[in-house]
């Protein structure tokens, strides 16, 4: 801590610094406190203190994982609750209180494609372990996985950000469409396990939908795979979603991490790792996605593969997603920290170049968007777009077997990326 801050810490610092830490959830600098309180034996005064940050961490986890009526281990250190669907974190918004999960919509027409990968695409699954009916899978928040975190507050959700801004740490390799309206999109998102330097970086692949002002009133919602160390612990590739209706300011969160989504399916749980993954030169795995607006509810569906609808974000969380979207994109990104004062090594996609090509570059497939008839149709015009190609690029194309598609992504540092 002194070599952090250039402070000699003693009982009046921590005195002072506590009630600051407790009321910013601050819990790496609280956690690394309490060690130095036991440390030096500091008095009752400031264990009181220590306690009120600890209270409120419990309190969180305690809203989080909710009651389950079965709970399931997974092989990677996961533990799956099996929880009533009327009692998920998503009903305990006031727009949603009450309320019980919809019935199935109609699926966009022209939705016949498969994933190549099973729908035991998920390590907890595997076991052949599953959740009773009217139950939902949600991944147990852990104590550690809220140490790993900024703050309490903060917690599963991503800092403010805009996301087009050149310089602002986040960098990505994307193609989009814009200039329409727009009530869904798909894809196929072929899966790997790039490397992330540390933990405050992570690599991600996945579809937007998008409607508002970057960095002011920004409505967004997300679907995809990620590797982020902070909010999981580990370097697996996950299954995730993250919606804001507010640019990323209060609004939002990673998977089911507050309430929002609501979800319908038993057999997917949102932030559960993702098994097998790609190999370079070896065997290619992709997940198919599909989001979508219920041409009835109004509400944004989200389904894996044919027919395995995960849930949906309900339109009242949102102000310029009521209608339709403006903006759908498809792509990788990164966050570059530069801790070492260098770009970061972070890979993005399989953590080669676009241009390597089919088993070694990561790609996207039969991109699609939905029209106001519930039509898939292909991408009109689509723009590829990156930041730093030197790091990261992207190099488009159209076939019959893959309609619209792209290679993308990149090793971060190199040569010619110091």
């Amino acid at each position: 801590m002194r070599g952090r801050l250039d402070v000699e810490m003693n009982k009046v610092t921590v005195v002072s610094v506590l009630p600051a830490v407790a009321d910013l959830s601050s819990l790496d600098l609280g956690v690394w406190i309490h060690g130095f309180v036991q440390r030096n034996r500091l008095d009752e005064d400031v264990h009181e203190k220590f306690d009120k940050l600890k209270k409120s961490l419990s309190n969180h986890l305690q809203w989080i994982n909710k009651f389950s009526l079965k709970t399931i281990m997974s092989p990677d250190g996961d533990i799956i609750d099996c929880v009533l669907s009327h009692k998920q974190p998503a009903f305990d918004h006031p727009l949603l209180k009450g309320q019980k999960p919809l019935d199935p919509p109609e699926i966009p027409k022209g939705h016949n494609q498969n994933s190549n990968l099973s729908d035991n695409f998920q390590l907890w699954s595997l076991s052949g372990e599953s959740c009773p009916e009217n139950t939902i899978p949600i991944r147990r928040i852990k104590e550690e996985d809220m140490y790993r975190a900024n703050s309490i507050s903060r917690f599963g959700r991503k800092l403010n950000y805009s996301n087009l801004d050149i310089g602002n740490k986040h960098e990505h390799s994307i193609a989009y469409v814009t200039r329409d309206r727009y009530y869904g999109a798909k894809a196929k998102i072929n899966v790997w396990a790039p490397h992330v330097e540390n933990y405050n970086e992570f690599s991600l692949a996945q579809i937007w939908i998008l409607a508002g002002t970057f960095g002011k009133d920004l409505n967004s919602i997300e679907a995809g795979w990620q590797v982020n160390q902070q909010l999981y612990g580990d370097h697996r590739p996950r299954l995730f979603i993250y919606w804001t209706a507010d640019a990323y300011h209060r609004t939002g969160c990673y998977n089911l991490l507050c309430s929002g989504f609501v979800q319908t399916n038993k057999n997917i749980a949102l932030g559960a790792s993702i098994y097998p993954t790609s190999s370079y030169n070896g065997r290619q795995y992709d997940i198919t996605l599909l989001i979508w607006k219920d041409t009835k509810t109004r509400n944004w569906w989200l389904s894996y593969g044919s027919e395995n609808l995960i849930g949906y974000w309900p339109s009242s969380l949102f102000r310029h997603l009521k209608d339709s979207a403006t903006v759908v994109e498809f792509g990788g990104e990164i966050i570059n920290s530069m801790s070492q004062g260098t770009h970061t090594s972070t890979q993005m996609g399989s953590g080669h170049f676009a241009q390597e090509g089919f088993r070694k570059a990561a790609y996207f497939r039969n991109m699609q968007v939905v029209n106001d008839k519930n039509y898939l149709t292909p991408l009109s015009n689509p723009v590829f777009q990156t930041e730093f190609p030197n790091c990261y690029n992207i190099k488009g194309g159209k076939s019959n077997q893959w309609g619209n598609y792209f290679y993308y992504g990149g090793p971060g540092r190199n040569v010619k990326c110091p």
